[in-house]
């Protein structure tokens, strides 16, 4: 049972991580993540990693209430760079944008070495994760979108290994090999807002003085991939 006290999108990707998980959830704010799951599973550990002083502190005050220190180490450190040496097997990273996730599985490469699971969920940017898996060690082999609070979240799973799309089309690198199949409320309500805003934005690069006709043209490639997936059941 995982605590009522987190979110859906942070309990969607508590449920991806198997029993006596060791991982490290990088960006961790209040610890909620890892002393969710360590409450419930007596047998997992967990680092949790802050690189602002004040979520640190929180973190740290949050896993001592639940007297969880023996279990979850809290670290201040930028990005997978708090895993240190420790052979820790998954690693989640919620709530950033995609890009910056990219950044910092790039940047803390090194860091990787004994991870077998990645549970991302960006808030914005999936591209640049799944076009991350293609050239990466690890594969897609999951993804889930849900509505929370007006807002419509992903959650990507990779394992290390060629399991999962090792492969994509700009199509599914775009909208996801397995969300644009399942065609869920939610994935047709974002697309749907996508699409009008790419439409927007392409009448008013329009009316520029010198309109940037590559630009328009991806904007206008990005729209037909969109209907073509959101109006074809």
């Amino acid at each position: 049972m995982i605590n009522k006290r987190l979110s859906r999108r942070l309990k969607l990707v508590a449920s991806y991580l198997p029993k006596s998980a060791y991982f490290a959830d990088i960006g961790s704010d209040h610890a909620y993540l890892p002393v969710t799951v360590c409450s419930h599973d007596l047998s997992a550990k967990a680092l949790a990693g802050e690189i602002n002083e004040g979520p640190f502190k929180a973190a740290k005050q949050h896993v001592g209430a639940y007297g969880l220190h023996d279990r979850i180490e809290v670290r201040r450190g930028d990005g997978l760079t708090i895993i240190e040496e420790d052979p820790v097997k998954q690693v989640t990273i919620a709530g950033m944008g995609g890009s910056l996730i990219r950044s910092i599985l790039e940047t803390g490469e090194e860091y990787l070495k004994s991870v077998d699971l990645l549970i991302l969920q960006p808030n914005v940017d999936s591209y640049d994760l799944r076009h991350w898996m293609v050239t990466s060690p690890f594969s897609l082999v999951d993804e889930q979108i849900l509505e929370e609070d007006g807002h419509i979240y992903e959650v990507l799973v990779a394992k290390r290994g060629q399991s999962g799309f090792n492969e994509m089309s700009y199509k599914q690198l775009l909208l996801g090999p397995i969300l644009m199949k399942e065609k869920s409320k939610p994935f047709i309500s974002k697309w749907k807002r996508e699409r009008d805003n790419k439409e927007r934005i392409v009448e008013q690069m329009k009316l520029a003085t010198s309109p940037n006709q590559l630009k328009i043209d991806q904007f206008i490639k990005d729209i037909q991939l969109i209907n073509e997936v959101i109006e074809n059941d």
